[in-house]
This record gives C-alpha cells, sequence and structure tokens, in this order.
C-alpha cells in the first residue's frame, strides 16, 4: 500500500467517525429536547392537579346568584357598622330593625313598578289604592316658588322619616340611616335586573331571610368571651387580698390547709 492510499483510507475513516458523531450528536439533542418537553408537560399536568376547584357552581335560580353578589357587596358594610355599636344591645336591636324595615320600603316601590309593568292598571289597583272620584277636586295652581314659600321654615330630619313607625333607639337609627345609605342604590340596582317573578320572589325572600341571619350571627360574635377558668385555691386567695387584717390570716391558713389536702 502506498502512501496515498494510505492518507486516502485515513481520510474516509475520519469522515465516518465525524459523520456518526454528528449523527450521535443530533440525536441526543433531539433525546434531550424531547425529554425536556415531556417534563415541562408532565409538571404542567401535575401543576393543574394541585390547584382545588374553588369556583362556585351557579345557582339554579338567577334571583339567588343576583343576590349572592349583593349580599358580598352589602353584608361588610352592614357589620361594620352594626358591630361598632356596643353601648348596649338595644342600639344594634334598633339598628337591625331599620334596616330591615327600609330594606322592605325601599323594595316596595319596586315590586309596584314591576306588577304595574307586567299586568297592567289592573294588576297595579291591587297594589295601591287610586281614587280618582272622591269630594276633593281641587287643583293648586300656586308656583313652586309660593308653595315653598308658605312651607315651615324648619326642615324635617331625614332621619325621622327613615325610622317612621320603627321603635327603637336613636342612636341606632341613626347609624342604621348612614349605613343604609351606603347600599341602598346596590339594592335597587340588583333587583331591577331581574324580570322574572320566581327570580324577583326569591331575591325578596331570600334578602330579608338573610340580613336577618347575619344580624344573628354578628350579635354572637359580640357576644361576651367565655369567663375564665378559676379554682377554689385562687378564689380563696383573691378574697384574702380583698378583705385583708385578720380574716387575710384566717383565709390563708384555711387556704394552706387546702393545699396540703391536694
Amino acid at each position: 500500500m502506498n502512501q496515498e492510499e494510505k492518507t486516502l483510507r485515513e481520510n474516509i475513516r475520519h469522515m465516518i467517525r465525524h459523520v456518526k458523531q454528528k449523527k450521535l450528536n443530533e440525536e441526543e439533542g433531539l433525546r434531550t429536547l424531547i425529554r425536556k418537553f415531556v417534563d415541562h408537560e408532565f409538571e404542567q399536568i401535575i401543576a393543574e392537579a394541585a390547584v382545588p376547584d374553588v369556583e362556585p357552581t351557579p345557582n339554579k335560580s338567577t334571583g339567588i346568584n343576583v343576590l349572592e353578589e349583593l349580599l358580598k357587596k352589602i353584608i361588610p358594610v352592614l357589620e361594620t357598622d352594626y358591630k361598632s355599636l356596643t353601648t348596649d344591645n338595644a342600639q344594634r336591636e334598633s339598628f337591625r330593625s331599620h334596616v330591615i324595615n327600609a330594606v322592605v320600603n325601599t323594595l316596595t316601590p319596586a315590586k309596584v313598578n314591576t306588577a304595574a309593568a307586567g299586568g297592567g292598571e289592573e294588576a297595579l289597583e291591587e297594589l295601591i289604592d287610586i281614587d280618582l272620584g272622591g269630594e276633593d277636586k281641587f287643583i293648586d295652581i300656586r308656583t313652586d316658588a309660593e308653595k315653598k314659600a308658605e312651607e315651615p321654615e324648619e326642615e324635617d330630619d331625614p332621619r325621622d322619616s327613615f325610622g317612621a313607625g320603627v321603635e327603637g333607639d336613636e342612636t341606632g337609627r341613626n347609624v342604621a340611616y348612614q349605613s343604609f345609605k351606603k347600599i341602598e342604590s346596590s339594592i335597587i340596582d340588583s333587583y331591577e335586573l331581574l324580570s322574572n317573578e320566581e327570580d324577583q320572589e326569591l331575591f325578596y325572600d331570600y334578602l330579608i331571610a338573610n340580613l336577618k341571619l347575619y344580624f344573628d350571627k354578628f350579635e354572637e360574635e359580640l357576644a361576651s368571651a367565655v369567663s375564665e377558668p378559676s379554682n377554689q385555691a385562687y378564689d380563696m386567695a383573691k378574697d384574702s387580698a380583698e378583705t385583708g387584717g385578720d380574716e387575710a390570716g384566717s383565709d390563708e391558713m384555711a387556704l394552706q390547709e387546702y393545699i396540703n389536702s391536694l
């Protein structure tokens, strides 16, 4: 074998090794890429499986779904104001009564409007008393300025009309008035979203019921804490410290006797 042939063989071997190595490198790179992809997909599956399904299941009633969203807005407001009334229970009772009464008074006109829209004049007349045939047919032609000039100068306190017909502590009424002003528009807007009569009835009934239940819950949370546990030794020592003198000495002896008996 001459030198030229030998050189050619070496070059061919070198090229073969180069091609094989390149192929191996490509295969390894492909394996690495596939491995990374599989690992990533596996991590995604594990992460999704670890996340609990916290999305609430919608209620079968649209009215209840709308009410649930409303309660999320108004309950924190009512809770804060209710729990600020800590002087005595009468204030909170008054707050509760005035808020519930205000909700009823606010939604009653909305229910009347709905009845009128859905059932015409006959349905409306069943809810409100319309009397156009009375003896008093006087038509007041005074201008607004003239009417205002004849009105008493002292304006009525809106809190008085807010609490009309409801007995209770005045402080509780005043706080209820301020609190209700914060939530009134939300209640009306939520109710007016509903046109289905069944949804409206469920919304109204469950709103009143839930307000009462939440007020019960707030009151329980404000209830006095459970009294601190005590024992006979502590009570005797406490009495001894409060009475002093000879009585203290006798109490101390009694206390010591009690301890020795343990």
